[in-house]
């Protein structure tokens, strides 16, 4: 889909968020990649290709779920027990016969995977970038009692060295 308003152009393009080959080395001065790490099984691909497309000196703003949201007992955690019950990095796929996780598939959520913060943090540095920021944010009106109890969230501002 392309837009114009005021003389600036705006292209969206559809694709794999580990695969970004349709952009040239260089192309963007700006990343903004939301908590969507979640929806992708492999994340360091994702680190390399936007390190990739960044020009120097360009910026990758990128949200991530502390991987501890992905642990509790799901039947537990509605009665506001934190149990550990999975384990990182974790996967829906990992837990077939799980009714917990069953009931979100078949009610359309998306598959769900849970990465270690050695490759979410420590991917981007090896792909080139360097931390520049680094903040927490919670949801403290989440149903779910480990948002009540810490801050699940993790954003980072990297530079393309």
């Amino acid at each position: 889909m392309v837009a114009e308003r005021d003389g600036l152009t705006i292209k969206t393009v559809e694709g794999d968020m580990r695969d970004l080959s349709a952009f040239a080395d260089g192309t963007f001065d700006l990343i903004f990649h939301p908590c969507s790490n979640s929806f992708v099984d492999h994340i360091l691909p994702v680190w390399k290709e936007a390190s990739r497309v960044l020009k120097k000196g360009g910026v990758l703003l990128s949200g991530i779920s502390n991987p501890i949201v992905f642990t509790p007992d799901l039947v537990l955690a509605k009665q506001n027990i934190i149990q550990i019950k999975y384990r990182i990095p974790y996967s829906d796929l990992d837990y077939p016969g799980d009714p917990e996780i069953q009931k979100f598939l078949d009610s359309g959520e998306p598959l769900c995977f849970g990465h270690t913060l050695e490759d979410q943090i420590g991917g981007q540095t090896d792909a080139g970038l360097a931390i520049t920021g680094f903040y927490e944010d919670g949801w403290p009106e989440s149903e779910e009692p480990i948002h009540k109890l810490m801050k699940c969230f993790i954003a980072t501002r990297a530079v393309k060295l």
